[in-house]
């Protein structure tokens, strides 16, 4: 073949070489049984976690608070859920809501009034029990801490997916509780019917 007549091809490849999507790295196999996950340190990954705070408005819908900041760990045992032992720290300043025209909400929120953020800057949660309910479902009772004051909590977790995520191992779960605001001194009548605390988050082992 003649020199000049393959230079319209090899300009045709040139142009669509650059169009091949390069190979994609195959998706981790995910687990839904707890004791696939190993046992050993976590840390909870904060770039991978969301915690909301589902508040009633005055009893017509629910206010959404996030809270941006969270840190954790979890020392975990599959095949001994009773000495499993889970540690969560909450920054109360760093929160977030909806825009509300040109109040500063969460500014509000965390003022003196309300969940005084200055004298309380951080709320917790510690573990005493796991109760493991079925592979993917469980129990773990606590103490919750807010604004100083502590009482017994109970999330109920659901366990999303557990096994090795891109070469480490990965424990991701979704939790839910119920708190009674008037127990932690939060006042009415804003804080007055229970509100709900939703975690979405992975534990990356150490």
């Amino acid at each position: 073949m003649h020199r000049l007549s393959i230079l319209p091809l090899a300009a045709a490849v040139a142009l669509a070489a650059p169009l091949v999507a390069p190979a994609q790295p195959a998706l981790p196999k995910v687990a839904h049984d707890y004791k696939q996950a190993p046992a050993g340190k976590y840390d909870l990954d904060t770039a991978h976690t969301g915690l909301l705070a589902r508040v009633s408005h005055v009893g017509f819908s629910y206010e959404v608070i996030r809270f941006l900041n969270v840190t954790g760990s979890l020392a975990w045992d599959p095949a001994n859920p009773a000495a499993d032992a889970l540690s969560v720290n909450v920054d109360a300043k760093a929160m977030s809501t909806a825009p509300t025209g040109a109040e500063d909400f969460p500014a509000i929120l965390g003022g003196p009034k309300m969940l005084n953020v200055a004298k309380f800057p951080t709320a917790t949660f510690v573990s005493k029990h796991f109760h493991a309910v079925s592979a993917t479902h469980g129990k773990v009772d606590g103490e919750l801490t807010i604004m100083g004051v502590t009482k017994p909590a109970t999330f109920e977790v659901e366990l999303v997916g557990a096994g090795n995520e891109f070469g480490r191992q990965t424990l991701g779960v979704h939790a839910e509780t119920d708190v009674a605001p008037n127990d932690f001194g939060l006042p009415p009548p804003f804080f007055s019917t229970p509100i709900r605390l939703v975690i979405d988050t992975e534990f990356h082992k150490a």
